[in-house]
């Protein structure tokens, strides 16, 4: 396999040399997300070549594994062993990769009770701007030491690096899991979810739409069971397809032809007065508005600044150079320095997150 990195260094040194934007892509599943790469003459460089799992000792509950092997195949191989990557990562597609997941670093249900990507990300391999290969942290918590690179490079966009490999720590399968559903208007379903949440209660996803609120439960099955006696509802027989539903967005609420806004606020922020749609997952604290194109972004970006948070374009059927929301003056100060010091020339995928970087 190191030839295959020393073919994507010496691409990245062309680049360097030439000035040329250069486009890192795995699968393409999560090809939508984020802005467009800024530049001309842009070169691609599909990684999907580099896979397949480096090590994996089920009892230390790690895997390491490069960053073009498919979600779908690492999954499976910690499902033999009943474990899984807590964090639920959406695949958008069969030919989603471990790297496309780390480098957008996006989360399903189960993150608001075990966490996000970067929190289970224990080490990585990357190449820089100027083709050098580099490792940070290792396999175990501990052996992180002074900046923490390795989490960095979690939802980077591969604007600082090419990821190559990914040590992860991953988590055991739960005993048990069970779907509730109950009826309920969406500013109680708000107080509920954040009640619940200060409670020894096993929910590990939530989700609100149309007057229904939605739990599920994980963990040993007494625990699970006194859970369901204490908050009622009525079990839902196709729970897992209904939260790889959501995970997914196959879910009759994602709707094509609009645009899909993310918005992370406090949990305990009451319902937004917003046009379109909505659903709430994690506890409250992620809010999915589906609206028509046309609705100034502005609007939204406002609202969601007001709530504590801040807002993402999605998806959207019209070309955005702004699909994340605007940094603060300090903030981008900071990114644009860590930008110029893992790829000086600015050459891995500019603009894709933010036109300055």
């Amino acid at each position: 396999m190191q030839n295959i990195i020393d073919q994507f260094a010496n691409a990245i040194r062309t680049a360097a040399e030439r000035k040329a934007p250069l486009h890192i892509c795995g699968g393409g599943s999560k090809e939508f997300y984020g802005n467009r790469i800024v530049g001309q003459n842009i070169d691609m460089l599909d990684v999907t070549a580099y896979s397949g799992i480096v090590a994996y000792e089920p009892t230390e509950l790690v895997v390491t594994a490069r960053a073009g092997t498919r979600l779908a195949d690492l999954e499976g191989q910690l499902h033999k062993h009943r474990q899984m990557l807590a964090f639920e990562p959406p695949h958008f597609g069969t030919a989603a990769t471990l790297g496309g997941c780390v480098a957008t670093g996006l989360s399903g249900p189960r993150r608001a009770s075990v966490g996000a990507v970067r929190d289970f990300v224990l080490g990585v391999r990357m190449l820089d701007g100027r083709g050098d290969d580099l490792r940070f942290g290792g396999q175990v918590m501990k052996n992180v030491a002074g900046y923490d690179i390795s989490r960095l490079m979690t939802g980077s966009m591969g604007t600082l690096g090419l990821l190559l490999e990914v040590s992860l720590k991953v988590l055991p399968l739960p005993p048990m899991e069970m779907t509730l559903s109950l009826r309920m208007r969406e500013t109680e379903a708000i107080e509920k979810m954040n009640l619940w949440a200060g409670n020894p209660l096993p929910i590990s996803a939530t989700c609100f739409c149309n007057d229904a609120l939605t739990l599920r439960l994980s963990g040993a099955e007494a625990a699970v069971r006194a859970a369901h006696a204490k908050l009622g509802g009525e079990e839902m027989a196709a729970g897992a397809a209904f939260w790889q539903s959501v995970r997914e967005q196959t879910h009759l609420f994602f709707q094509p032809g609009k645009s899909l806004w993310r918005l992370s606020m406090k949990s305990t922020s009451p319902p937004l007065s917003l046009p379109g749609q909505q659903l709430i997952e994690w506890g409250g604290a992620l809010r999915w508005l589906m609206i028509d194109a046309e609705v100034d972004a502005e609007t939204v970006r406002v609202a969601a600044k007001t709530a504590g948070g801040h807002a993402t374009l999605f998806r959207s059927s019209e070309v955005s150079a702004a699909a994340f929301h605007p940094l603060a003056p300090e903030m981008m100060n900071i990114h644009q320095r860590l930008k110029e010091k893992f790829d000086p020339l600015g050459i891995l995928n500019p603009g894709r997150m933010y036109p300055e970087l």
